[in-house]
């Protein structure tokens, strides 16, 4: 991977998939690993900003080989979890608008800035773990937020005993710029049952869900969950965020829930709505089924990132999943554990 641094003071088929690539904006047009520079005391931004206080900050980032430039943007910490939990709290970047233009935030007014948690070894496997679960949900919909890979050179500190961290982290993009990708509105402070959510897309969302063994999101009541409304036709369609908790991630910082009764973060629970027809259920396992070549293709190209024993290991996790897609009895008693409130 690049080194990155960052410096602060049934309606869908699957050919519609590739309705993603338009429209997105400059940062999000390349996969290619963005090198950023970050200098940040994380005590400060702790204590100084919330949901409506920013701090100022400076982001370095390389426009092309060796050739730097900076923007000037607003930073503030977000999350719930890994804003208590962890050492690097995740961060929200606001950019105003006469400061991106002509750069490749242009069309960005604001960001997430996903960070490792904790000051481990394996701090970045972790992080690009939980960024493969976007880009194999991008395979499944389009209703995805963009993302981008970071390598990132951190000074953390308040001038005195700064210390360097070279890790890495992503960017996600807006909800507004999904929505408008599509359409639709962001919903704020919906509470919406799931069966009044259109059906195919919440069906791949829930089978998503259980496919990186994730219970960590409610999209009734939008934890780790955003809800957009397409006008023509009409729809309420999920769109979903942080993974971290996730067995795909395996993080041993993750939270069991004693409510499903799980032994092991990597314990798959369907938390998906009961209903009375499960046709769409089956037409979406189908997708999964003729998707598993393109999954693993991206997987396995993040293999060089990876121990041999960690991928070997994700490996399996994966191939376990799609063992209960192609088993019928094993596929019917997943689905005898879905949602009846």
């Amino acid at each position: 991977m690049k080194k990155i641094l960052l410096f602060v003071g049934l309606s869908l088929v699957m050919g519609s998939l590739d309705a993603q690539e338009i429209k997105n904006t400059p940062l999000f047009s390349s996969q290619e690993p963005l090198n950023i520079k970050l200098k940040i005391s994380f005590k400060e931004l702790k204590k100084k900003t919330n949901d409506s206080t920013y701090m100022d900050g400076v982001l370095y980032y390389e426009k092309s080989k060796s050739v730097w430039d900076s923007i000037t943007v607003d930073l503030r910490t977000r999350g719930d979890f890994r804003l208590k939990e962890c050492f690097f709290s995740p961060i929200r970047v606001k950019i105003k608008k006469k400061d991106a233009k002509g750069t490749i935030f242009e069309g960005n007014k604001a960001l997430k800035l996903v960070l490792p948690c904790k000051k481990t070894k394996d701090n970045n496997t972790l992080v690009l773990r939980e960024f493969i679960c976007y880009k194999i949900y991008e395979t499944l919909t389009p209703y995805t937020f963009n993302t981008r890979l970071l390598s990132i050179d951190l000074w953390e500190g308040s001038g005195k005993n700064d210390k360097e961290y070279l890790i890495s982290g992503f960017f996600i993009e807006d909800d507004d710029l999904v929505a408008d990708r599509h359409g639709a509105v962001v919903k704020e402070k919906l509470n919406l049952h799931p069966l009044a959510m259109h059906d195919t897309t919440t069906v791949r969302h829930d089978l998503f869900q259980y496919f990186i063994a994730n219970i960590d999101w409610s999209t009734t009541f939008m934890h780790n969950a955003k809800i957009i409304q397409t006008r023509d036709p009409f729809r309420n369609i999920p769109l979903t965020y942080d993974f971290d908790q996730s067995g795909f991630v395996d993080a041993p910082y993750a939270v069991l829930n004693p409510e499903f009764n799980m032994t092991d973060v990597k314990d798959r629970v369907y938390r998906g709505f009961c209903r009375e027809d499960n046709a769409v259920v089956y037409y979406v396992r189908n997708q999964f089924i003729e998707l598993e070549p393109r999954i693993r293709a991206i997987l396995a190209s993040y293999q060089t990132d990876f121990e041999e024993k960690d991928f070997a290991s994700t490996e399996k996790f994966v191939a376990e999943f799609f063992e209960i897609m192609k088993d019928d009895k094993k596929f019917e008693a997943m689905l005898s554990s879905c949602r009846t409130k």
